[in-house]
């Protein structure tokens, strides 16, 4: 007997050992400590906190991981989903639809998918989503022109209050240091501060040290940080900041990548390119 549930604390290692059979290259520890922090996040009420997944018999044989998350919008809040890691075992390829079917049930929620494989576009947008971003722009920010006074901060887990930061924006650079990313704050000359959220990340094919931007309150402020950002990454054997674009960023220097980054969408609100905060990337690493 096949049925389709919410994947509850005392099935964390079975799904783990199944998602270690389903991803060649990502270890059993790699799962469990993204599940960890799974646990203990804050999740809007009446959504699950893991996903779902296939029990036969009281065994995973597939698993979707789902990341909710509470988003400001338009004064109110918004539910949005980053629709993580997707497995089925083999034999059970026929029963794949019920986690679909059930995870994406909420009309009023965004679902986001940020790391699709290629092979499975066609699969994605068969079921209505629709891409917002089309590939990754790979900035060289230390050959920008620096802002004159400007100073960057770096921003511990433990932080409670940073100078020219909301307290919305503090919680969310603490939480994502917490994750291990760099956060940093950068406070300009005339007393305006911009939060950033970056994280190392694997490029294959090219090698660059390059940071991915995870969270920015608009890519502008980047462009306008990315002067001073690039000379402290520098300092620290980072020469790359990669961030979410559709076309080659005339205000940077760097180069474009199509396709590569592609990112999709389904339901009310189209995401807004520089936020990846709370998602899969941070909770269970690039």
């Amino acid at each position: 007997m096949i049925r389709c549930r919410e994947i509850e604390s005392a099935d964390l290692a079975a799904v783990a050992d199944l998602l270690t059979r389903g991803f060649e290259g990502r270890s059993r520890d790699y799962w469990m400590e993204g599940l960890r922090r799974t646990s203990v996040r804050e999740v809007p009420e009446g959504f699950p906190r893991f996903g779902y997944m296939l029990d036969h018999e009281g065994t995973p044989v597939g698993v979707l991981l789902l990341i909710y998350a509470g988003r400001d919008h338009g004064g109110g809040t918004c539910i949005r989903c980053n629709v993580s890691s997707w497995y089925v075992e083999p034999a059970f390829r026929n029963y794949a639809p019920m986690l679909t079917k059930i995870a994406q049930r909420h009309k009023h929620v965004t679902y986001v998918n940020i790391s699709p494989a290629y092979w499975t576009w066609p699969t994605i947008e068969a079921q209505g989503f629709r891409a917002y971003c089309d590939g990754l722009f790979f900035s060289l920010p230390a050959l920008s022109r620096p802002a004159k006074g400007m100073r960057v901060e770096v921003v511990q887990q433990d932080a409670l209050a940073i100078d020219g930061l909301s307290k919305t924006d503090v919680a969310l650079l603490a939480r994502h240091a917490a994750y291990g990313c760099l956060s940093l704050a950068c406070h300009a000359a005339d007393g305006h501060s911009s939060p950033f959220v970056l994280q190392p990340m694997r490029v294959r094919r090219i090698a660059l040290p390059a940071m991915q931007l995870i969270y920015c309150h608009d890519v502008a402020d980047f462009v306008a940080c990315a002067g001073a950002i690039g000379r402290f990454l520098l300092r620290r054997g980072r020469i790359s900041v990669a961030l979410d674009a559709n076309d080659h960023m005339k205000d940077l220097v760097g180069f474009y990548r199509a396709l590569r980054g592609r990112k999709y969408f389904k339901g009310p609100q189209c995401p807004r390119l520089a936020d990846l905060s709370d998602t899969e990337l941070v909770i269970y690493g690039p």
